[in-house]
């Protein structure tokens, strides 16, 4: 009967549920007996011995070795075959766009960095797109038709009614309002777009310090101030995907900040963004201040201010701290999260030292009483999110054996 392919309960829908628990064990655990793929699906062996019959001939696993060891005659062992699909990333900034390439396993493959420097770009924005992909397509011996989806991180939301970018005017080339269109046309792949600092937490949620929570937040800190909202286990990205854009939040201790989207800051910004540190150190005496990147620079300070128990170095790390924790009491006064991870290099550079002071001084300023923890995810965020956004999408696609 036309439709049944679809409806609950039907041997092939049935079928695909258990292929993709199959699928997700492996992933999971790596390379797996039948009868161990039995005992943990509950399937009888007759059946698990179909399914991955089944799953070999789609080409989704393949057979990786024998067990050993064991009494007997050695079992074959079955893994998700890593060629089944492949997913890709793109991590935007200012100076530079970063790429990479995954296979279905979560495997990077390729990676390739792009110097995008200048405020006015020496290329076009889909030519820059278009070379950090091959790129890193390149390098992982592909060919850019291999990827099945693409994901790209930037500062800031695409309008979901305009399409054009919003929250970042310092990304220079990326405000045409037919770009998304242009992408569209030069790219073979489904492509999605996702504010830098989401990605991040998806990174966290799914890799590092936030798993298990369905509702916490993660500050971040870097280039810019930002946040990420995760409720119900769900990004919260608002009505135009600014929610989260924190460094436009008016705070105690800063001016208030007009025209905040044409100044590309706010009160939170200017109190605790990384441009302030090397400021704050100058003015607790603090010599040999780094040059270079406001970011660098700040790092660098928390670093070395975490490694001293008292003299200004001790007061740098406690009042930013405190500066830390007044823009926090408003976030969690309002959201009341179980948890708070405090990512990017500006705050995981104090480690431990950093965030024990911002936790002290969040239950002073705030009635909700989150734990805070620094990241898990340090080598590039940003990038490992979107590949993670990437393939759960390609895998939920891939994986559906249902049709």
């Amino acid at each position: 009967m036309a439709g049944t392919a679809g409806t609950p309960g039907t041997p092939r829908v049935l079928r695909a549920m258990n292929d993709r628990a199959a699928l997700d064990l492996l992933l999971e655990h790596g390379p797996l007996s039948r009868t161990r793929i039995g005992k943990l699906t509950g399937l009888s062996k007759p059946t698990a011995s179909q399914l991955l019959a089944r799953l070999e001939a789609a080409g989704l696993v393949r057979v990786t070795g024998t067990s050993e060891g064991r009494p007997g005659p050695n079992a074959q062992l079955y893994a998700v075959n890593p060629t089944a699909a492949y997913a890709a990333g793109l991590d935007v900034t200012p100076h530079r766009i970063r790429a990479a390439v995954a296979d279905i396993t979560g495997r990077t493959v390729g990676e390739y960095e792009l110097p995008t420097p200048g405020r006015r770009p020496a290329h076009p924005v889909v030519q820059q797109v278009t070379d950090a992909l091959d790129g890193a397509v390149k390098a992982a011996g592909l060919a850019r038709d291999h990827v099945h989806r693409l994901v790209i991180g930037t500062p800031g939301a695409f309008d979901p009614g305009t399409g054009r970018l919003r929250y970042a005017s310092h990304l220079p080339g990326w405000h045409s309002p037919t770009l998304l269109d242009e992408l569209a046309a030069a790219l073979p792949m489904p492509v999605e777009y996702e504010n830098d600092v989401n990605l991040v937490a998806i990174a966290e949620q799914r890799l590092g310090a936030a798993q298990g929570h369905a509702d916490f937040v993660l500050l971040w800190n870097e280039e810019g101030m930002g946040a990420a909202l995760v409720l119900g286990g769900r990004l919260h990205r608002g009505w135009t995907g600014g929610a989260g854009e924190v460094g436009f939040l008016p705070v105690p201790g800063t001016p208030l900040v007009r025209q905040v989207t044409k100044a590309n800051s706010g009160g939170y910004q200017e109190l605790a963004g990384s441009q302030a540190v090397p400021k704050l150190a100058r003015e607790l005496g603090i010599e040999d201040v780094p040059s270079g990147p406001h970011t660098e620079a700040a790092a660098e300070l928390l670093a070395r201010a975490a490694d001293h128990a008292s003299g200004p170095h001790r007061e740098l790390l406690a009042t930013y701290a405190t500066r830390l924790a007044t823009g926090l009491a408003s976030l969690v006064s309002v959201l009341d999260p179980e948890l708070v991870v405090l990512s990017g290099s500006a705050l995981t550079a104090g480690g431990e030292v950093l965030r024990a002071l911002v936790q002290a001084e969040l239950e002073e300023l705030a009635a909700a009483r989150p734990r805070l923890v620094v990241g898990d995810v340090r080598e590039h965020p940003v990038l490992r999110g979107a590949l993670e956004s990437a393939l759960a999408t390609t895998r939920d696609e891939v994986f559906d054996t249902s049709h």
